[in-house]
């Protein structure tokens, strides 16, 4: 049985605690790949996004080189909002066969319950929480109540003060963010004027 972690997120863009967490969850799940799942159309973002070319380019950058990080570009695909309820019923019906992680952050662990379709997502896979520097782990005794059967596992991630919004504000700033993200992505960056 192949065991499969999806990441999903905007990835906008990607940076080097997306790839610490991803590749955590590898090790310590026994994961064959990690999908990694550029969202489309987030109907909880109330920004404006990226082009999806974009995000996807640099995500393409970012796991270059490692042959269990998998690009799916199946929400970009999509038209209309990005569920991750849709893409994993579509994931698992391409392969049955497969156990799922749905690799999280905290923070979008704690949002869980306001997910589209929420109840059913948790009974579809794994959680796979990562840790936010100096809060609990999250596990199966602490997980939110309201999604009853959930299974969770908690990732160890080292601890990394970095976020997509953070990069974006260098950006904007004119400040190097070469030491948040990986080389290709910060040179795609520049070449493309991105977040500027």
């Amino acid at each position: 049985m192949r065991r499969i972690g999806l990441f999903g997120g905007s990835f906008d863009p990607v940076h080097n605690a997306h790839l610490a967490l991803a590749r955590s969850a590898l090790r310590e799940l026994a994961l064959d790949e990690v999908r990694w799942i550029p969202a489309g159309h987030p109907w909880q973002k109330t920004r404006t996004l990226t082009d999806a070319l974009h995000r996807e380019a640099m995500v393409a950058l970012a796991i270059e080189g490692e042959p269990r990080f998998v690009l799916d570009p199946i929400e970009l695909r999509r038209a209309g909002p990005s569920y991750m309820l849709d893409t994993v019923r579509a994931l698992q019906a391409a392969q049955p066969g497969a156990q799922w992680f749905l690799l999280l952050g905290q923070d979008q662990h704690a949002g869980l319950p306001t997910w589209h379709g929420a109840d059913e997502l948790v009974q579809l896979v794994t959680l796979a929480v990562a840790g936010r520097p100096g809060a609990p782990a999250v596990s199966q005794d602490t997980h939110d109540r309201r999604l009853a059967g959930a299974t969770v596992r908690a990732v160890a991630l080292p601890p990394m003060d970095v976020s997509s919004t953070e990069v974006r504000a260098l950006c904007v700033a004119g400040q190097p963010i070469g030491h948040l993200v990986p080389e290709k992505v910060a040179s795609y960056i520049e070449e493309h004027g991105l977040y500027r």
